[in-house]
C-alpha cells in the first residue's frame, strides 16, 4: 500500500472529552471537529462523539452540511459567512452562523427574507484576539439597530486569545460578561460560551453553558497547560520501508551523507512533504524530506510500517510550530483506520 496509515483512537478521543467535561462541570459541551477533525477524521470523530457532545463546531459552512444530516446534532460554525450563497446553504442544513459584525447579520437577514426561510446564529464578541467579533461601541449599536425575527440569535461567545495568563483571562472574561448582560437584554437568555481547551482547565468559574474542547480532544494541550490533565493522544501516524540497501556512494537524498549514518545500511521510507511533514525533518531522515519519501539511515526490513508519528509535540518542537498544525497535515494523504469505535 503507498498510502501511510493513520491510526485514530476513538476511545481515546471520547475519553478526553469525558474528562474535559467533568473538569470544567461544563453543561454543554461544543465539539471542535474543525480542519477535517483536526486532521483525525470529522465524520468518524463526531460519531464518535455522538453520546457526549452536544453540539459541534466547524469553520466552514462546507464542513458542517454533512455533520447536520449524519448526526442531528446543532453544528456552529465558527467563521461568519460571505455570501449569499454561503449563508443559504448553512441555512438549508439548519447550521448555526457566527456573526461578528452588523455586515454579517445583514447578510443573513437578506438572505433570509429573500428566500423566506430563518437563519440562526451566535454573536462574536472582541474581548482581545481581534479576529472576528463586535468591538463595544459597534455592538451597542447593533443592539438598537433593525434587528429582525428571520434571524434567531441563540448564543453569544467569544474566545481567550492567552489562555495561559490568568490576569488577561480574568480581563477578557469581565469584558465578556459585559457583552453578554447587554445581549440579554434585548435577546433573553442565551446560551453563553468562552473557555476553548485552555479555558476549560480553569474550571467551572469559565464554564458558563458551554465548553468548545478541539485541541484537547484529540490528546493535546495549548502552551502553557503542559501536563495539567492526562489526556490520551488519538492518532499515530505509520509509512513503509520501501527500499532496504547498503549504503554504496554519493549521497542519501538531496544531501549529502556522513560516515556514522551510512554505516548501519539506509532505508527509504514513503513518506515525504506531500504527506504533510515537514521537510527539515524531525522523523529519523538523514537530509530533508523528499516529496514522497525520506532517507533513514538504518538498513530496514523492506515493507516493514515504520511509526513516524506518534506525538505531534514532539515533533512540532523539532520543526518549531505547534501541535495543531502538525496533526491537521500528518494524515493528508494517509488512509485512516478507527480503533476502538
Amino acid at each position: 500500500m503507498q498510502e501511510n496509515k493513520a491510526v485514530v483512537r476513538l476511545d481515546a478521543i471520547r475519553s478526553n472529552a469525558e474528562i474535559l467535561r467533568k473538569h470544567c462541570g461544563a453543561k454543554k459541551l461544543c465539539a471542535v471537529v474543525k480542519a477535517d477533525a483536526y486532521g483525525h477524521g470529522a465524520a468518524e470523530v463526531a460519531g464518535a462523539l455522538s453520546g457526549e457532545a452536544d453540539m459541534f463546531a466547524v469553520a466552514l459552512v462546507a464542513g458542517g452540511e454533512g455533520l447536520r444530516l449524519s448526526w442531528a446534532k446543532d453544528v456552529l460554525v465558527l467563521v461568519p459567512p460571505l455570501t449569499e450563497s454561503e449563508a443559504l446553504r448553512g441555512m438549508n442544513s439548519d447550521l448555526i452562523f457566527s456573526v461578528g459584525d452588523a455586515e454579517d447579520y445583514a447578510l443573513l437577514r437578506r438572505t433570509a427574507e429573500k428566500y423566506g426561510t430563518v437563519a440562526r446564529c451566535h454573536l462574536k464578541v472582541n474581548t482581545g484576539m481581534n479576529r472576528f467579533g463586535f468591538d463595544g461601541d459597534a455592538f451597542r449599536s447593533f443592539l438598537r439597530g433593525g434587528l429582525s425575527d428571520r434571524v434567531c440569535v441563540e448564543g453569544i461567545y467569544s474566545h481567550f486569545y492567552l489562555p495561559n495568563d490568568v490576569t488577561v483571562v480574568r480581563g477578557q472574561f469581565g469584558l465578556f460578561s459585559d457583552f453578554a448582560e447587554e445581549a440579554e437584554r434585548v435577546f433573553g437568555d442565551l446560551i453563553k460560551h468562552v473557555s476553548a481547551t485552555g479555558g476549560i482547565l480553569y474550571g467551572k468559574e469559565y464554564a458558563l453553558d458551554m465548553v468548545r474542547p478541539g485541541i484537547g480532544l484529540y490528546g493535546y494541550l495549548p502552551a502553557g497547560f503542559e501536563g495539567a490533565l492526562s489526556l490520551r493522544k488519538a492518532m499515530r501516524v505509520y509509512a513503509s520501508v520501501v527500499s532496504s540497501r547498503e549504503y554504496a556512494f554519493g549521497g542519501a537524498g538531496y544531501g549529502k551523507l556522513s560516515d556514522a549514518d551510512a554505516k548501519n545500511g539506509l532505508s527509504a521510507v514513503r513518506c515525504g512533504y506531500a504527506d504533510g511533514f515537514f521537510r527539515g525533518g524531525g522523523i529519523g531522515n538523514v537530509n530533508s524530506l523528499c516529496m514522497d519519501a525520506f532517507i533513514y539511515s538504518q538498513k530496514l526490513e523492506k515493507y516493514e510500517e515504520l511509526c513516524i508519528l506518534s506525538d505531534a509535540d514532539e515533533y512540532a518542537r523539532k520543526n518549531g510550530t505547534i501541535s495543531y498544525e502538525v496533526l491537521v497535515h500528518a494524515g493528508r494523504r494517509a488512509e485512516k483506520i478507527y480503533v476502538g469505535g
